[in-house]
């Protein structure tokens, strides 16, 4: 299990003293332990619940980087950066743009989608292709232009 490899990862960088790795690592865990216990009571997280967990605290660092670029500090937008290093480690090869336009065509022509009013089930057929491995406000934009071309 992917959690399982976190807490192992963890070890090694403590025994390796990678600050680096040790506080991205015990950021990544925390936030697995947090989804795991949210809602109602607490549940076991598959491998693609740990990814999402881990997928939103790589955003995170992703838009703390560009706040750190943008306001002039790049030694702070630079570790943000290595943070989000670390977790795409974790995470699956984003996919490319050609990539991701193969998919929406495919996924658009094989559910009879043609419409702007087919957005919602097509986003949600696309999504789940694509599985995390593309930004979804790009995907978002690139199925609704192809709706309404």
């Amino acid at each position: 299990m992917l959690a399982e490899q976190l807490q192992s990862d963890l070890t090694t960088a403590m025994k390796a003293r990678d600050e680096l790795a040790v506080a991205v690592l015990r950021s990544a865990l925390a936030a697995v332990k947090e989804a795991r216990v949210a809602g109602d009571q607490a549940r076991e997280l598959s491998d693609a619940d740990v990814q999402a967990a881990i997928a939103r605290e790589a955003k995170k660092r992703d838009e703390a980087a560009a706040a750190f670029a943008e306001a002039g500090r790049a030694e702070q937008a630079d570790r943000e950066r290595a943070e989000g290093e670390v977790l795409a480690r974790y995470l699956p090869k984003a996919l490319t743009e050609d990539e991701v336009a193969a998919i929406v065509d495919r996924v658009l022509a094989d559910g009879g989608f043609s419409s702007p009013k087919d957005m919602g089930p097509a986003m949600k057929a696309v999504q789940a292709e694509v599985a995390g491995r593309a930004d979804g406000k790009a995907l978002a934009g690139l199925v609704r232009a192809r709706l309404s071309g």
